[in-house]
């Protein structure tokens, strides 16, 4: 098999702090609609890589409900026939609990799915989207099927992966 093949990557977008956007009139910070095909997709090299992004809602994790959640597994599922690596950007306060429903909606998948998120908003210097998205996406070609959070340089297997508010970023735990 050569190396030099184009990889599909199905990328769902759900919003979170990755993808809020400053309004300069009101002062605020929201999520208004997806701007990661803009924002970070179109800085990245990957030429051997062909990045299909969805958006399937545009929410802070804080306020995704269980027919929020439903849709994302309905979506996900949808795209198994791809046999392409999946990557979830999603909102990092629930974004274990989404990961843990999609374990517990699929048992097991035929192709990776890794959801990543960030702590800062892809506009601030400092933040983390970049690294988090560009770590989710390699990964994503790398692993085994299942469902995986990708976070600060760490791949997690869910189940048994929380938010750690403390130290900013997630951690394993045992179940």
């Amino acid at each position: 098999m050569s190396n030099n093949r184009m990889q599909d990557i199905v990328v769902i977008t759900t919003g979170g702090t990755i993808e809020k956007t400053y309004d300069e009139s009101d002062g605020s910070l929201a999520n208004r609609e997806s701007i990661i095909k803009a924002r970070i997709m179109s800085r990245l090299r990957l030429p051997y890589t062909n990045l299909q992004v969805f958006s399937v809602m545009s929410k802070d994790s804080l306020f995704m409900t269980d027919d929020d959640r439903a849709l994302l597994m309905h979506f996900i599922k949808s795209q198994f026939e791809k046999n392409a690596p999946i990557v979830v950007l999603h909102g990092t306060d629930t974004m274990a609990v989404s990961a843990q429903r999609c374990f517990e909606e699929f048992k097991s998948t035929p192709v990776p799915i890794v959801f990543t998120g960030a702590m800062k908003p892809l506009g601030f210097e400092d933040s983390d989207a970049l690294q988090n998205v560009t770590e989710a996406l390699c990964s994503s070609k790398l692993l085994a099927p299942g469902i995986y959070l990708s976070f600060h340089g760490r791949i997690f297997k869910v189940p048994g992966v929380r938010k750690n508010r403390e130290r900013g970023t997630f951690e394993q735990i045992d179940e």
